[in-house]
């Protein structure tokens, strides 16, 4: 499995324990920046991980920032993500089993413990393929194509 990992300058320490985490579990990891802590503006790297994935070249991906709220606004002006910002391993389920959401979002704030079984959370939960979710899913398609 691919993952694309992004993040901005607040972002990027977490990223980079995920990144080294995620690699020791044998995940491939593709690294989208930032690649230091220098300021950043977080929408660039919030676009090419999107475009990464619409383009199906990682199969999901990880985006982080200061809140994790400004980064997942950016990755959903992607036409076909669904990013999910995640507090808990429960709504980690839920945006994949209802939403079959394809990036997790978070903030700087999150503990790497957490942030680690977050992801794994995320990347492993299959989406129901319940016709009700279906349903839903394809409505948000129909109104991005307008």
């Amino acid at each position: 499995m691919k993952i694309g990992i992004t993040s901005d300058h607040r972002g990027y320490d977490l990223k980079e324990y995920l990144k080294k985490e995620l690699e020791k579990e044998n995940y491939e990891v593709i690294d989208y920046g930032t690649f230091s802590t220098e300021s950043v503006d977080y929408p660039d790297y919030a676009f090419t991980l999107s475009t990464n994935v619409v383009e199906k070249i990682v199969d999901f991906g990880i985006a982080i920032c200061g809140s994790g709220i400004g980064i997942s606004i950016a990755c959903n002006k992607v036409k076909g993500i669904r990013c999910a910002k995640v507090s808990n391993k429960e709504e980690a389920i839920a945006t994949r089993i209802d939403n079959d959401a394809n990036i997790i979002a978070f903030g700087e704030k999150t503990t790497k413990e957490d942030a680690i079984e977050l992801v794994k959370t995320f990347i492993e939960t299959p989406f129901s393929n319940l016709e009700k979710h279906i349903r839903r899913i394809n409505k948000i398609k129909e109104y991005e194509e307008k």
